[in-house]
């Protein structure tokens, strides 16, 4: 049975770093799986995770940026894997599952956000497909691995966006109605939470839980497809389009940014949980309509849906996800 949706007394909060989230703890042996882990949140992740002793695979689309971005650091190794491309996470998967090696942490962190209509090749649209139809994919392909681990985790990185939309199951991929960017976004952060629910439903009696996460406003390269009309909107400047400090715009550093979803991956706090949606290092409560800020929307945690995407992203993907 999925753990209850509320707060338990972390004793960590909004300010908390990466660092402080995990807590001094020696991951060294632990095998770990960071997507998009060479940029932003991802990156701050990976690094503080290798520094930890952990052996951190990052699958990166673009090798060349991601090699600049991780130079030096250490624990991390590097693979090619592009979200939107079926074959790309299927070569991924058989890559690292023919190395033997367990998977104890996955982090489905890679996502973007806003972006203009785009469609993978097989019609679905972009936001949808690398947000969350290729982290269903990859998850279901590297299940191998995380079975081979024994104990293992699934963190999805979603967001607060995901008030702005539940996920439209007769047209996800808006065929008949007008694409809208942020309701789209919505719609696939939402997707996020629901996989990490049935996930953890379906996978708790076998020892692997999974969780999803808001990890709070941070400017990074996700925010690359916003205009001055969107930035405005999300408070990151004023009426006059200047950029507004931290005290001002609320947001995080990249440092407390990724705290989270540290924390859902490697906190004892969290033994014996899974399938709770968190946020500033803490399981989340339901939050009202009226609450824009803070909590998880009931459409996203709500049984019946999750195991409504679960059908559905086995359709678009064209494959079952069996957790046996």
């Amino acid at each position: 049975m999925s753990s209850r949706q509320a707060p338990i007394g972390s004793g960590l909060g909004p300010k908390s770093t990466a660092e402080e989230a995990l807590g001094g703890r020696d991951l060294s042996g632990v095998e770990i799986i960071v997507t998009g882990g060479y940029a932003g949140l991802g990156l701050e992740t990976a690094r503080v995770l290798g520094n930890a002793g952990a052996n951190v695979v990052v699958p990166a689309r673009d090798e060349v940026k991601a090699r600049k971005a991780v130079e030096g650091l250490k624990g991390i190794t590097l693979a090619s894997l592009d979200l939107t491309v079926p074959a790309s996470i299927d070569a991924f998967a058989d890559s690292h599952l023919a190395t033997g090696r367990p998977l104890h942490i996955l982090i489905n962190n890679a996502g973007v956000m806003a972006s203009p209509l785009l469609r993978d090749g097989r019609g679905h649209e972009g936001q949808f497909s690398t947000n969350h139809l290729g982290h269903f994919q990859l998850t279901a392909r590297l299940w191998p691995a995380l079975r081979r681990a024994g104990s293992a985790r699934v963190v999805n990185v979603s967001s607060r966006g995901h008030r702005l939309a539940p996920v439209d199951f007769e047209d996800p991929d808006f065929l008949r109605r007008p694409y809208d960017k942020w309701v789209a976004y919505g719609q696939s952060k939402t997707a996020n939470i629901l996989f990490a629910l049935g996930l953890d439903r379906r996978a708790e009696a076998l020892g692997i839980r999974a969780f999803s996460l808001h990890p709070g406003g941070i400017l990074t390269d996700l925010a690359r497809h916003l205009d001055a009309a969107d930035l405005r909107r999300v408070g990151a400047t004023d009426e006059a389009g200047n950029f507004l400090p931290p005290e001002k715009n609320g947001f995080k550093t990249v440092e407390q940014g990724a705290a989270t979803q540290v924390w859902c991956a490697t906190s004892p706090q969290l033994d014996g949980m899974g399938g709770v949606y968190c946020e500033d290092c803490e399981v989340a409560e339901v939050g009202s309509d009226g609450d824009d800020r803070h909590g998880v929307r009931p459409w996203a945690v709500d049984p019946e849906a999750a195991d409504r995407l679960w059908r559905l992203s086995e359709q678009m993907v064209g494959r079952e996800f069996q957790v046996t």
